[in-house]
């Protein structure tokens, strides 16, 4: 099983060795890099790539890592019971499965996203260790110890917003994705947009990089917002000369698409009016 780009993601060179050789180690991946630059979806085209199932469990600030195993559901067989409902005398009918577990019973190897860890608590990441490292884990309500038929590949995502354990980083083969370079934007554009004229695409792209390496900025767009922009740019039929900026305005067309607060909004504006000035 080898991954590399497939018709609808341009994975980097360096993107499918570590898919690769996370798949060899039998190792999770942990994938760091700017919102917007693919991670998520790196999980979903790996699955389609390798022709398995995907199995996506997206974490929040209140996920609690036994969720991903299974949550007994107590309330409801209380109640249950005070109805005289002949299901209370098994507790396996309070169980419901999680992510972990519908991944670890899979009939054949499938794809497991943790899908932004670093969104939760920050002992999140340590109470899967012993599961992630073992591939099972004990449901104390049954007495039964669940065990992974076949070893997932697991993919975690994390947008960096705060540090993971370092035991949990030991057991993780590691990698970064770089914002793509104006190269590699291209072919990623062409994925989406086959066939734009090369006049529109090097004038948007030139103006994209020159915005996002504007000193200041508090959020750079990222590379769906750019083929957000494209596809409005497509939409309303523009050519590479109304993308053209002045003086007057250092604001791009459309840019609603990839600015997204009103700080870098009027960034923009003081440098035209600083540009103004110093005629």
């Amino acid at each position: 099983m080898k991954f590399s780009s497939t018709q609808s993601y341009v994975a980097a060179p360096d993107l499918a060795v570590a898919v690769n050789a996370a798949v060899a180690l039998e190792r999770p991946l942990l994938v760091k890099g700017e919102p917007g630059t693919g991670k998520t979806e790196l999980a979903r085209e790996v699955a389609e790539s390798l022709g398995l199932p995907l199995v996506e469990w997206h974490v929040k600030s209140t996920t609690k890592a036994s969720q991903g195993l299974y949550e007994y559901d107590a309330v409801s067989r209380l109640r249950d019971s005070q109805l005289g409902d002949e299901r209370v005398h098994d507790v396996r009918n309070y169980i419901r499965k999680g992510k972990l577990w519908q991944a670890f019973e899979a009939d054949g190897k499938v794809v497991l996203l943790i899908d932004e860890i670093d969104k939760a608590d920050i002992e999140f990441p340590n109470d899967l260790l012993q599961e992630l490292d073992r591939m099972e884990f004990h449901v104390y309500e049954t007495g039964e110890t669940i065990r992974a038929r076949q070893r997932p590949i697991v993919i975690i995502t994390s947008n960096n917003e705060k540090e993971l354990p370092d035991a949990f980083l030991r057991r993780c083969f590691f990698h970064y994705i770089r914002f793509p370079d104006p190269e590699t934007m291209k072919a990623i554009v062409d994925v989406h947009f086959p066939g734009v004229k090369e006049a529109l695409l090097t004038t948007a792209l030139t103006q994209f990089y020159e915005l996002r390496e504007t000193p200041g900025l508090k959020k750079k767009p990222s590379t769906s917002e750019v083929l957000d922009w494209l596809k409005l740019i497509l939409a309303e039929d523009l050519g590479p000369e109304d993308l053209k900026r002045d003086g007057k305005n250092l604001l791009p067309r459309l840019h609603g698409a990839l600015l997204k607060n009103e700080q870098d909004v009027h960034l923009f504006e003081r440098l035209a009016f600083m540009a103004r000035a110093g005629r």
